[in-house]
């Protein structure tokens, strides 16, 4: 049982500083201009002792049918005694009746099954400094007018809405497109994060397809840039990206809790997540 005083209040900007420095003592990369991209979109709380940071939460609400729980961050002075959960508590009530999902640490694991969470699946993180590429000449950089197809690809291949997140990665991201009788077919979006640049969501028909996407990108790239790209373990992409030069270098564990939003079939698949907060 929790003996110090530690009250929850929601997040804000004013919060992100402590934030990152939470996050750094848990060995994530994320600057404060990555945690302030994804509170943008979502609902957060903070666990405070006497003003202090000591606990981070945040709900993504995609939609009326689904949510993510992420960015879930404990002070290492007060793990194992009760504050992992009561966060979770919060940010679950905060998702309503949405069936919600997260990416588990192996730590994690076991207060989330308690919660209801169940493994799906793994998410493999591949990052460094990749081989140089050549682009894909019939690969372009899109447009705001290709914003509404970008989202609408993106809920096709992900069975549900995230407009929020998506017009929040717009503000820091470009999205390399394949175009087929001048509409968009084929995204993977870049921007900055961490250490380097992430890329994704990929959202694409075939790992070829993916793999074009994910060259183009690379090829505009400036020499010695450190790149990062999540994807999850079924994909195949694993040894493509190791080619590449972006190693394997940790995994997280997918979990959903009901209700799950029904499978549609789409010839569209996600390659490479957001992130591991968002999916």
């Amino acid at each position: 049982m929790m003996a110090r005083d530690i009250t929850l209040e929601t997040m804000s900007e004013r919060h992100l500083d402590d934030a990152v420095r939470l996050s750094r003592e848990a060995g994530w990369p994320h600057r404060r201009e990555d945690w302030a991209m994804v509170l943008s979109a979502s609902d957060g709380l903070v666990a405070l002792e006497d003003e202090a940071v000591v606990g981070t939460i945040l709900t993504t609400n995609f939609d009326p049918s689904t949510a993510a729980i992420n960015m879930v961050i404990v002070d290492a002075s007060l793990r194992g005694r009760g504050l992992g959960r009561r966060l979770m508590d919060a940010a679950l009530s905060r998702a309503g009746s949405r069936g919600c999902r997260l990416v588990a640490t192996q730590e994690g694991l076991p207060l989330y099954e308690k919660l209801g969470f169940v493994a799906t699946g793994e998410i493999v993180q591949h990052q460094g400094v990749p081989e140089r590429t050549r682009g894909v000449a019939a690969i372009e950089w899109a447009g705001d007018k290709d914003s509404a197809r970008i989202a609408d690809l993106d809920a096709e291949a992900q069975g549900f809405r995230r407009d929020g997140v998506l017009a929040a990665l717009s503000r820091t991201a470009r999205f390399a497109v394949i175009r087929e009788g001048g509409t968009v077919e084929a995204f993977a979006a870049r921007r900055p994060f961490g250490r380097g640049v992430v890329v994704g969501p990929i959202v694409a028909r075939s790992p070829e397809e993916a793999l074009q996407l994910l060259d183009t990108v690379l090829a505009e790239e400036p020499e010695g840039a450190f790149v990062r790209v999540d994807t999850d373990r079924t994909t195949g992409l694993g040894e493509p990206l190791t080619e590449r030069g972006l190693v394997h270098v940790g995994r997280g564990i997918t979990m959903r809790r009901a209700p799950v939003a029904p499978v549609s079939i789409t010839p569209y698949r996600t390659f490479a997540l957001v992130n591991q907060a968002l999916g």
